[in-house]
């Protein structure tokens, strides 16, 4: 067994490795949208919102190591939203967890690669989630375990913020704060959308941090698709747990005709759409690219 360390931190994020991961969330979002077409259709929306904060995680701070994924000591994460399994696919693939062949097969009938994955079936899946809510009461039972095998271990669960509205979630959140869990950093999605629309006009969860931050836990927020204010939060959650990062992020995020648009939490691509996709998200990273380039020219 491989002892992790607390000490492996990782360097600070330089230019060359910002644009890495600009690189990396254009190819697993691509990978998304292809796949989706293919299969006929899918979570689309939601499985391009957390694509950034998955990304800046799996590269950056997760200890894993591919080739040891059953490593007692290893770092958890538990999708816990998890109708976004094809995105969390799609970031398996860019690791070198899953293959291209593999997603290829999503949506077909003897797949193991479904709507919601199966940790049974799917290499680098530690539960099968999707039950709205259930995830980050198994995250803070794998927390605890780890603390009781005296493992070095960290555990990270994403949520939707559709899954605040559960009460289970508020009891998973209780509990990591009484038994004092340091190692669980959770991440709320906060694209602000349901399936049927947006939160604050449905149900509002605002105050949002001011909630989690009455159950005892550690907040950290940022815009979900600023890989430097990402890699930040998940640098500072480290120190003190347990700690949830809200991550500001949009629905459908890179595909302008996906963007902040309730229908397309579940959705189906033509090949004009498909085409249509591929150039905006191919657009939106050359602009980020450029916006990075500009920022490194005012700071000379």
């Amino acid at each position: 067994m491989r002892r992790y360390t607390v000490d492996a931190m990782v360097a600070a994020l330089s230019s060359s490795e910002h644009r890495r991961l600009l690189a990396v969330s254009l190819r697993a979002r691509e990978r998304v949208v292809r796949a989706v077409f293919r299969s006929g259709s899918g979570h689309v929306g939601a499985a391009l919102s957390q694509c950034d904060a998955l990304v800046a995680l799996y590269e950056r701070h997760l200890r894993l190591d591919p080739a040891r994924l059953d490593d007692p000591a290893r770092d958890r994460f538990v999708l816990s939203k998890g109708h976004g399994g094809l995105g969390l696919a799609a970031v398996l693939v860019e690791r070198g967890i899953l293959t291209q062949g593999q997603l290829d097969s999503f949506g077909e009938s003897a797949s193991p690669i479904g709507m919601h994955m199966d940790h049974r079936k799917v290499a680098g899946i530690e539960a099968a989630t999707g039950s709205l809510g259930h995830g980050l009461g198994i995250a803070v039972g794998m927390a605890l375990g780890a603390r009781v095998q005296r493992w070095s271990s960290r555990v990270y669960c994403l949520l939707s913020d559709g899954e605040c509205y559960e009460g289970s979630t508020w009891e998973a959140a209780l509990c990591a704060s009484a038994s004092k869990l340091r190692s669980l950093c959770a991440i709320v999605d906060r694209n602000r959308l349901t399936m049927d629309g947006w939160t604050e006009r449905e149900v509002p969860l605002e105050p949002l941090a001011d909630k989690w931050k009455s159950f005892g836990w550690r907040v950290l927020a940022c815009d979900g698709h600023d890989f430097a204010a990402l890699d930040e939060c998940f640098a500072r959650a480290k120190d003190d747990g347990p700690a949830v990062i809200i991550a500001e992020t949009v629905k459908g995020k890179g595909v302008s005709f996906m963007e902040n648009k309730p229908e397309w939490h579940y959705g189906a691509i033509d090949s004009a759409k498909l085409d249509e996709a591929l150039a905006s998200l191919r657009a939106q990273h050359d602009a980020e690219t450029r916006a990075l380039d500009a920022r490194e020219r005012g700071a000379s």
